[in-house]
């Protein structure tokens, strides 16, 4: 008869479940927006890349990323960011499954009668469990835990966009290092250069050859090309600085590099579509997952308005002595329905705030979209044009070294003065400076379309291992 009657009386609840009907986001037809159907430049070919800077065919600049994607410290804090991402979703999770919790109870008592009787002593033991389980009716429960989960893939894309960066300033601050050592050894020739033209020209001076003034005018060009040689020490010096920080190791830290001039141009990478970057930009990607996330908290947001059903469940053991513990019991069933009948809007207002949340996220989700169509677009753009100013400057350089050889030989044949050939030689050393910086402007022209089109290398660091077990599953969107 019990039993009956907990049947009945659970029997409406049973009804009332059966009927609810679980809020889940609408889904959006296009959110990215209106995408090119190909970039201006490159040819239409599959995406294909991976980790671009092996292209370079340099062991030591794969070194120096692979040492940094374990070591850098932004990247650890990434990490560590994820992880706490993943602990809060696997804390909002556990909602949805029932709470169990014990409890024990032990007192002794000693009483002495106040007629002078014997003392005697009282022992209680107790032994409970409690349960408890909220029903998720309207999926409140689901979309709250759905939106914790897209927030902590979110943060794993975040994570691979700083991987994608850090790899990315690496290798310029490596490019950067190989340019100013070709531009220390270049105006040390070119200091050489000019101490030996002082030398001549003072040698004609003493023969009476040549003027007071070609000899101070090559003076100041010695002076000159000794001025450019410590702000290029410098910069050796603070970039090395800043290389050692991406490496995860103090200032000051010493780096051997090789001797080697600046790397070739590798071949140019399958842009593919710009649709691709959808999948292949990290940012792009978080970006989506936190809209898809903000649509669950609407969700999440409308089922709290709605009334939540919690079933209850307790027991107890209760004995003189743990002997007889167990023959002393009791159990106790509930359910408890609340529901909210007046708030002041407050839980109206949440649902207005969370759409407002996810609009606000939609125009950011189609704005980096944008931004990385616009990136990969300049990225093309840069290197285009940069390819043919070094080809120009080449020209020009080579035009300028044919200039300086007759202005030398018709001021030794004593046909005109010697501020031609200075001015001359100062063209040639300024041309061959311009031609290293703008060939490193090039390079790093390139890693910014390597970074610009993104890739899948990033979900497989060495760390990501240690984040498998602990990342709650994929909501793709």
């Amino acid at each position: 008869m019990k039993k009956k009657l907990i049947v009945a009386g659970f029997l409406p609840l049973l009804i009332i479940m059966g009927a609810c009907t679980q809020f889940t986001p609408q889904p959006r037809t296009n959110p990215e927006g209106s995408l090119p159907a190909a970039y201006s430049l490159y040819p239409e070919e599959p995406a294909t890349p991976d980790r671009w800077w092996q292209n370079f065919d340099d062991d030591e600049l794969s070194g120096l990323v692979e040492t940094a994607l374990t070591a850098n410290m932004d990247l650890l804090q990434a990490w560590a960011r994820l992880k706490q991402a993943n602990a809060s979703a696997v804390k909002s999770g556990a909602a949805k499954y029932p709470s169990l919790d014990a409890s024990g109870d032990y007192s002794h008592t000693r009483t002495r009668p106040e007629s002078g009787g014997p003392a005697y002593n009282t022992e209680t033991h107790e032994l409970g469990l409690a349960a408890s389980y909220e029903l998720d009716l309207w999926g409140r429960i689901n979309a709250t835990t759905m939106a914790d989960t897209l927030e902590a893939n979110a943060t794993r894309e975040d994570m691979a966009a700083t991987a994608m960066t850090v790899a990315s300033e690496v290798a310029s601050r490596w490019l950067e290092i190989k340019a100013q050592r070709e531009l220390e050894k270049l105006v040390r020739a070119q200091i050489k250069t000019n101490e030996t033209y002082l030398e001549l020209i003072e040698l004609r001076f003493e023969n009476a050859l040549s003027t007071a003034l070609d000899v101070y005018q090559q003076r100041e060009a010695v002076a000159s090309a000794k001025s450019k040689l410590p702000p290029i020490l410098l910069k050796q010096q603070t970039l090395h600085n800043q290389l050692n920080l991406l490496l995860g190791k103090p200032a000051g830290s010493t780096i051997v590099l090789a001797e080697r001039p600046l790397p070739d141009m590798p071949a140019p990478p399958a842009s593919g579509l710009p649709a691709d970057l959808l999948a292949k930009r990290p940012d792009v990607r978080a970006a989506g997952l936190r809209l898809h996330s903000a649509d669950w908290s609407v969700a999440a947001a409308r089922a709290d308005r709605l009334p939540s059903l919690s079933l209850t469940g307790n027991g107890q053991f209760n004995g003189a002595q743990l002997a007889t513990l167990f023959d002393g019991w009791m159990y106790a069933l509930a359910a408890s329905i609340t529901g909210p009948i007046f708030d002041g809007g407050s839980r109206r207002a949440e649902v207005e705030r969370t759409r407002a949340v996810a609009e606000e996220h939609l125009y950011a989700y189609r704005e980096t979209v944008l931004t990385a169509v616009m990136e990969v677009e300049n990225a093309m753009a840069g290197e285009q044009w940069q390819r043919k100013y070094v080809a120009a400057l080449q020209a020009e350089l080579d035009a300028a070294r044919n200039n300086f050889k007759e202005a030398l030989a018709r001021y030794v044949a004593g046909l005109t003065e010697y501020l031609d050939v200075l001015s001359a030689l100062t063209s040639v050393q300024n041309l061959e400076i311009s031609l290293v910086t703008n060939r490193l402007e090039l390079l790093q022209y390139r890693i910014g379309l390597y970074e610009a089109l993104g890739g899948d290398w990033m979900h497989a660091l060495p760390l990501a291992e240690d984040q498998k077990d602990e990342s709650p599953n994929e909501e793709q969107g």
